[in-house]
């Protein structure tokens, strides 16, 4: 069943190449439709106007509409994974062009803001023991890309080796 909301993505001129390249980092995902601008415009006719998408079963849409606005961190895309292998992958690709941000932020090539988030680091930030999840906190916010284990060790009270 296609979720009834769907991210509308605000691009310049890269909507195609933004869908190609998330398609081309999340399993089971695909273009579904593109339009392109007719000869009323706005836009050059025959330019691409939107792009349909889906990233594992997550309905997109990207739209070339102009320079302005650009993205920010106040809206980002979650990515809940089952590993650390699955972290360091989404983590790979998606800094690729991008920037590494802080605590399982990034910004990738087009600028949209993604959170890489292990399975697991919630429930240790929120533990009922506060000083174990105060550990686990401090060792979240010290890190860029987040490592489940490390943040497992600090809750622990178990020191880090080099």
């Amino acid at each position: 069943m296609q979720s009834p909301i769907t991210p509308f993505l605000w691009f310049d001129t890269e909507a195609e190449d933004a869908a190609n390249f998330y398609t081309s980092v999340f399993p089971n995902s695909s273009i579904v439709a593109v339009t392109h601008y007719g000869e009323a415009g706005p836009r050059p006719a025959g330019m691409v106007m939107t792009v349909a998408f889906e990233l594992n079963g997550q309905r997109f849409t990207a739209l070339n509409a102009g320079p302005e606005p650009k993205f920010n961190h106040a809206v980002s895309f979650v990515i809940n994974c089952k590993s650390q292998d699955e972290v360091d992958r989404y983590w790979e690709s998606l800094t690729d062009g991008g920037q590494e941000v802080a605590c399982g932020w990034l910004t990738d090539r087009f600028g949209l803001s993604w959170q890489v988030v292990p399975e697991g680091l919630i429930e240790l930030i929120t533990d009922a023991d506060p000083e174990r999840a105060q550990r686990a906190t401090e060792a979240m916010l010290s890190m860029t890309k987040l490592d489940l284990e490390a943040v497992r060790r600090a809750a622990d009270g178990v020191a880090a080796t080099s």
